[in-house]
Parts: structure tokens; sequence; C-alpha cells
């Protein structure tokens, strides 16, 4: 089973060939570099779309960790439109999929989001 990652924010992986979280210290510590105010920002760019924002917490609270496509299309918006959209928060590395069979599967990225909730602490 193949595994494709997000391709549009460069995320760093462990020596086990897990993501590790892209950038960045918390907000209040100091000015973002240009590098890492862009990664952020493509990661908040693709959550600020309401349906992206569905998507992504259908499969964060799904019971499993995962989410079958079949289970989380329900958003309002056709077939076609949900899979762009998933494409979208994949290539912000917010999502990772598996391919099973003929459906796909798919899992938040949890370093990243790590990240992204490391960045806006303030303090």
């Amino acid at each position: 089973m193949s595994k494709s990652e997000g391709v549009g924010v460069a995320v760093a992986r462990s020596a086990a060939g897990e993501l590790a979280p892209p950038c960045c210290p918390p907000i209040s510590a100091g000015e973002l570099s240009p590098a890492d105010a862009e990664k952020m920002a493509a990661m908040f760019k693709a959550l600020s779309d309401p349906v992206r924002l569905r998507l992504f917490s259908k499969i964060a609270s799904h019971p499993d960790g995962e989410a079958c496509v079949c289970d989380i299309a329900d958003v309002g918006v056709s077939q076609p439109t949900v899979s762009h959209h998933l494409k979208k928060l994949r290539e912000a590395c917010l999502l990772t999929s598996e391919r099973r069979g003929t459906w796909v599967y798919y899992q938040v990225a949890p370093a990243v989001v790590a990240a992204m909730g490391a960045l806006l602490a303030v303090g």
C-alpha cells in the first residue's frame, strides 16, 4: 500500500520517516522568517475554506483516527469538489492518505497540526 504526502510545503521527516513539525517557535518568540511565514500561511490558507475545515474536522474527529473518503463526502458539495479540497489539504501537508483497494483513507498529520498550534501559542 502506498502512502502519499502533501507536496506543497516542505516538511521534515524524522529518522523513522515520520512527519516532523515544519517550523515554528511561538509567534510571541520573535518575527517569523519569510520561509516559515510561507509554510505556515499555506497551511492556514488551506484551512480557511469552510468545506476544507469541515472535511479536516470530520477526519480529525473520526473514531479510528482515519476516515475513508466514502465516510466524509457529505459536506454539501459534489464528489469532484470534495476530492479537490482533500487534495488541497494534502498539498498543505495537513493530511496524509493511503489507498486501499478503490477507497482512499485520510489521516491528520499530527506533527504539522501541533506545529500550527505551537505557532499560535502566546506567552
